[in-house]
């Protein structure tokens, strides 16, 4: 049994901030963070599940990801998930099916976004026995998100996860 998400919602809540910085980039996509003027990735807008399949796969198979994490190679399918209010991983126990699940209702398109879907591909990698969003998962996120939209990304996961106590 793995142990306890004790810091989900500060997790969470650092996360939504992270969005929200790239929400406010606009179409110049600079930042001020930590003093330091940043240029951030255009983050990719997801019009399917299909898409976010596709993606899932070419992230998994970059070779700067693959090398990084041996969990890259154990396949992952993405599927819709029923309800609007969360995505999820799962690694089921019982049998080697690992899923990602994510809305696509009028009411859960926020979810169809490169921040999300790279947050539940870090789930598939994070091999830790931690908490779900302990010390390790976040450090797996960081990592992903800056092999994936580079280092001005990984550097703002870095700071409000540092500023956050995570």
């Amino acid at each position: 049994m793995p142990p306890r998400d004790t810091r989900r919602e500060r997790f969470y809540e650092a996360e939504r901030m992270v969005f929200r910085l790239f929400e406010r980039a606009g179409g110049t996509h600079t930042v001020q963070l930590a003093g330091t003027e940043l240029t951030l990735p255009v983050e990719a807008q997801f019009g399917s599940v299909d898409s976010i399949r596709d993606y899932v796969g070419r992230v998994l198979s970059m070779p700067s990801v693959a090398q990084r994490f041996d969990a890259a190679s154990t396949p992952v399918t993405v599927r819709t998930r029923r309800g609007h209010r969360s995505a999820h991983y799962a690694r089921h126990l019982d049998s080697d099916l690992r899923e990602i699940a994510i809305p696509d209702s009028a009411e859960g398109r926020w979810a169809l976004r490169e921040l999300v879907v790279l947050h539940e591909i870090a789930h598939h990698l994070d091999d830790s026995d931690g908490p779900a969003h302990g010390r390790q998962f976040a450090t797996t996120l960081t990592e992903l998100v800056g092999l994936v939209l580079g280092p001005e990304a990984e550097f703002v996961y870095r700071v409000v996860f540092a500023d956050s106590g995570l």
